[in-house]
């Protein structure tokens, strides 16, 4: 069965905010990725956000809190509205891809499915109720 864990954008704060929530819950980072790691030239990044979370993950029990920074070319989350995202860790590839086509049924895909950079098998999308889902598959 598949796990769902929240996911948090930021306005280039998630670092801080994520040390806050470590101070709060314990723990420590099981993964931490900066936008420098990760950079190629189809990610057109500013000098002053190389530096930023492109995913950071605190364990919390059996779920995981996780989130990133949104660069500045993708705009800015509004902090009053919906910033969060369900992600939902799948225990196959099989389960990942019935879970990404029947819940982005209707909906607007936003990264198809398939492999992602970071290694994972991974996919986003805003169901048809405008719910922001990833699916991920970990292997």
């Amino acid at each position: 069965m598949a796990l769902i864990n929240p996911h948090i954008n930021f306005n280039g704060n998630a670092e801080e905010a994520f040390n806050f929530y470590k101070a709060a819950f314990g723990g420590e980072f099981s993964n931490v990725v900066r936008f420098k790691d990760m950079q190629n030239s189809e990610l057109p990044l500013a000098e002053n956000e190389v530096n930023n979370i492109m995913h950071i993950a605190l364990p919390i029990g059996a779920n995981t809190l996780m989130g990133n920074d949104i660069p500045e070319f993708m705009g800015k989350v509004d902090e009053n509205e919906n910033r969060s995202k369900i992600s939902v860790s799948a225990e196959s590839k099989d389960e990942a891809d019935k879970l990404f086509t029947v819940l982005s049924a209707g909906g607007s895909v936003e990264m198809p499915i398939g492999d992602s950079p970071w290694g994972s098998y991974f996919g986003m999308f805003r169901d048809k109720f405008g719910i922001e889902w990833m699916i991920e598959y970990a292997g």
